[in-house]
């Protein structure tokens, strides 16, 4: 019978959940092995069966090597993951490895300038449409980060090209974790209301321009994450100092 773990998660969903947070915040660093099943099974609270399903399906993502008769490792996830590790971690937010969402801004740098400009290109005045939006925003964190997603999966809808709109799906749950303490800082909304103006600006002057002008904001991003990451390690600090 299992252990009451969390209401919300089923018993493979709890175990992904222990064993995951636990490669990702350093607990099981590369090439740690696992108890064995007896005794991780009783750690997490779940039986042998539940243990052993989630293993497996970890297992096949490149988590873990599971060798027969031998421990359990953890595997480098840098060297040996691949999209479905990727969208797994998306899930674990607060739990991403530092520097991860730096790199996922450099990604999203060089994508979405480019479904930008298709998405101008086949759909301007859907575009257009809801950039106007931007003028009745309220200043408030939440409200930028909702908006701002929804701009970045509209653009991807109408580059017309499905597999841009998959890729961003799966990075909803990173972007949720990351955008409030984003646009937060009231300089990171200043740039976004400036880059919807010049977005809008750049359609009705016929789409030229668009793919730079994302670039160039895109890129003021890292910069403006890589400050938020600094205020929130110096507040860490002091928090733990009192």
């Amino acid at each position: 019978m299992e252990t009451k773990t969390n209401s919300l998660l089923r018993p493979t969903q709890y175990v992904e959940h222990k064993i995951l947070t636990s490669i990702l915040d350093g607990t099981y660093p590369p090439g740690a092995v696992l108890p064995n099943e007896r005794n991780l099974a009783v750690q997490i609270g779940v039986t042998r069966p539940t243990l052993r399903e989630t293993l497996q399906r970890l297992s096949s993502e490149g988590w873990i090597a599971i060798r027969h008769g031998k421990q359990t490792v953890i595997n480098d996830y840098w060297k040996n993951g691949g999209l479905r590790m990727l969208s797994t971690m998306a899930k674990y937010g607060e739990f991403l490895p530092d520097g991860l969402i730096t790199h996922l801004l450099e990604v999203r740098c060089t994508l979405l300038p480019i479904i930008a400009r298709l998405s101008v290109e086949k759909s301007p005045k859907a575009v257009f449409n809801f950039l106007a939006l931007a003028d009745d925003l309220d200043d408030k964190a939440n409200i930028f980060a909702t908006y701002d997603w929804k701009l970045q999966l509209l653009m991807a809808r109408h580059s017309r090209n499905p597999i841009y709109t998959m890729i961003l799906n799966d990075f909803t749950s990173v972007f949720e974790a990351m955008a409030f303490h984003y646009f937060s800082l009231q300089k990171a909304r200043k740039t976004s209301r400036k880059y919807y103006i010049d977005l809008s600006d750049a359609i009705q002057q016929g789409g030229t321009g668009v793919e730079q002008i994302v670039r160039k904001t895109m890129e003021k991003s890292i910069e403006i994450w890589n400050e938020v990451k600094t205020l929130k390690k110096k507040h860490e600090t002091r928090r733990t100092k009192k």
